[in-house]
């Protein structure tokens, strides 16, 4: 199976998603995916054995609970990392009618949106790895069911890119991509020298536009411009967990025109001190996290970045179940209307 026609056989799977019928998903993705590809998927369903598996466990639910499914993208990245993997990254939001339970969380018959990540590494065979981080938190919020601390900003279904090219735009040229690339890896580099050395060497002004949006997940919300990012999303974060490790090298780094995309299973390490993450007591526990990003680079600026972490497994490293809980305060409340 060459390189381009496993693109083109993705292009009319993802396009084929739009109005999700279980059972032609179902055979679009046996079609394209090779077989013992590893299949990572969100907490809490993690590594699938396979196509089958994917759906009886994942889709098939899920198109229980929404009938009228639809996977809506707003970008779609395709690249080489440097060490030679074509991958190609989709964003956007899962959407329908929420009308019946799902991983215990409760339907409220609205129509809801699930933002989700998805990145795949083609091979001779098709394609021979996925991975995939769903905000499953953000459809707990929407649910009316959320156990956990309220967000720093604004959790919501956050926009497609402001260019509007997210889909559609000419082929990146090779000088373009590579540029975008240099953008990220710079960036990421001067942020790994913080907490051993001060704020101000993290040149964040060098590498973010003034009205930059970082569109995070619902458990940490959309954070405006520098200060927005670094007091919603960035002082938290390195206050609790300063020891954090991680780079591109370490995942699937690769750029697309102005686009650049990253994806690792998982991307970072780090350990849960200072005064805590999100709520949490601080444990001193050692967790990894499943970071999956798209960034856009604008004139040499990042202008947007969308962010998901697989917030469930961060949290059931700590040892909450974030769905059980869920689970035991939609019982309370049915119990509380039986006793009325």
């Amino acid at each position: 199976m060459t390189k381009q026609s496993l693109t083109q056989r993705l292009d009319l799977l993802f396009n084929s998603l739009n109005d999700f019928e279980v059972g032609a998903a179902e055979v679009g993705f046996r079609d394209i995916v090779a077989p013992g590809a590893a299949i990572h998927f969100t907490h809490p369903f993690e590594t699938l054995k396979n196509v089958g598996e994917l759906f009886e466990v994942v889709y098939r639910p899920l198109c229980q609970a929404l009938p009228d499914l639809e996977r809506r993208m707003t970008i779609i990245a395709r690249g080489r990392t440097e060490s030679g993997h074509d991958m190609v990254g989709v964003c956007g939001y899962y959407t329908g009618a929420f009308r019946r339970p799902w991983l215990g969380i409760p339907a409220n018959g609205q129509q809801v949106t699930m933002r989700f990540h998805e990145f795949f590494r083609l091979g001779s065979d098709g394609v021979e790895e996925i991975q995939a981080v769903w905000d499953i938190p953000e459809l707990m919020l929407q649910a009316g069911s959320w156990p956990m601390a309220p967000a720093l900003r604004r959790s919501w279904n956050v926009p497609a890119p402001a260019t509007q090219d997210g889909l559609h735009r000419p082929n990146a040229s090779v000088e373009e991509s590579a540029a975008s690339m240099r953008v990220i890896t710079e960036m990421i580099g001067e942020m790994g020298r913080h907490p051993r050395e001060p704020v101000s060497v993290m040149r964040l002004a060098d590498f973010w536009h003034p009205r930059s949006s970082w569109y995070g997940p619902a458990a940490i919300g959309t954070c405006r411009g520098i200060e927005g990012f670094r007091n919603g999303h960035q002082i938290p974060f390195l206050r609790s967990l300063p020891d954090r490790t991680g780079s591109i090298a370490g995942g699937y780094g690769f750029a697309d025109g102005p686009y650049v995309a990253f994806t690792a299973w998982p991307g970072m390490q780090m350990t849960v001190t200072g005064d805590g993450w999100l709520g949490i007591n601080p444990t001193g526990q050692r967790i990894t996290m499943r970071s999956l990003d798209f960034w856009r680079v604008d004139n040499g600026l990042i202008r947007e970045n969308w962010v998901l972490v697989d917030m469930l497994h961060v949290w059931q490293q700590l040892g909450v179940d974030v769905l059980a809980r869920a689970h035991e305060l939609t019982s309370q409340k049915d119990l509380d209307e039986n006793y009325r």
